[in-house]
């Protein structure tokens, strides 16, 4: 495996690769949530390139940059062991100098559910996530599930931008009792993390209720708002079915997939889930073909 610590480094790797090249985009501290990713992306490619990026543009001013977890030689030696290529490691002075003056903004996608409770969020997710496909050039590059929202922002910035690439999406990846793998999960303690599990409880009662004929919205969300308030550690942030392509709430009963989106506040950080309905829904295949597939594609 090769570390790169400069976008040099990186143009001169990049032309010497030949064959189809994966890319797995991660904030490090990494989890079996992005090694999943790697897996993926090493079986589906003839190389792998993962890149470690605490993005400083997508935190607000009230949120966790400065003690974002980090762990370098440990992320290191996952991304080793599980076969990656290259690893580019850049500082924020080399993705954002001094004259930096260009965003890429997506707009309607972005606008409700993390972009509502997070401003200029996403501004700071497509302009790095374009300056990492514009440097690493992949043939596919690998997102998670649990971070629906910015799959389909990413998708949207893929088609309108033309970028040459496929998104692939993969399902998230939960510890036993169900809760979603996050870097964040480090700062629960041990009575926050027993709740935590409310999110995953949450989806279970949700997909009972579907799975039994519910299809309306609002009935599903009064459940889903049930659930959590039994919680007394739990904060609701929101919760919402959307449609997965346009993100617009959904308010009328309908047999077409939907997106069920969570955040909870339990202690300090805020704890991200969602699924589609139909919970069937929910595998490799299913999960891009709903979220990481343009409308026009389908």
């Amino acid at each position: 495996m090769q570390i790169l610590n400069s976008i040099p480094e990186l143009h001169l790797a990049r032309r010497l690769m030949t064959g189809s090249v994966g890319l797995v985009p991660t904030m490090g501290y990494l989890h079996a949530g992005h090694m999943s990713l790697v897996d993926y992306a090493r079986r589906e490619n003839d190389l792998v390139i993962a890149t470690i990026f605490v993005n400083p543009t997508q935190f607000s001013e009230n949120e966790d940059l400065t003690t974002y977890p980090t762990d370098l030689p440990r992320d290191f030696s996952m991304l080793e062991s599980a076969g990656v290529d290259f690893v580019f490691v850049p500082t924020p002075e080399m993705m954002y100098p001094r004259s930096f003056q260009t965003y890429v903004t997506v707009e309607q996608v972005s606008q409700g559910l993390e972009g509502a409770q997070r401003n200029g969020h996403f501004r700071g997710v497509t302009t790095v996530v374009a300056k990492l496909f514009n440097l690493t050039q992949p043939n596919i590059a690998y997102f998670g599930q649990k971070d629906a929202q910015q799959v389909v922002v990413i998708r949207r910035m893929v088609e309108d931008l033309n970028f040459p690439l496929k998104i692939a999406v993969c399902p998230i990846v939960r510890e036993p009792d169900g809760l979603a793998l996050s870097s964040r999960n480090i700062y629960l303690n041990p009575e926050e993390r027993s709740a935590a599990v409310v999110l995953y409880n949450t989806i279970q009662t949700v997909n009972s209720h579907y799975f039994a004929g519910e299809r309306h919205p609002n009935r599903l969300l009064e459940i889903a708002n049930d659930v959590i308030k039994a919680e007394p550690l739990a904060q609701m942030s929101y919760a919402s079915l959307s449609d997965p392509i346009t993100l617009y709430d959904l308010d009328m009963p309908t047999e077409d997939p939907m997106l069920f989106s969570l955040a909870v506040q339990i202690g300090k950080p805020r704890l991200l889930d969602n699924c589609i309905l139909p919970l069937s829904l929910n595998t490799r295949d299913g999960v891009t073909a709903v979220l990481g597939v343009d409308e026009k594609a389908r």
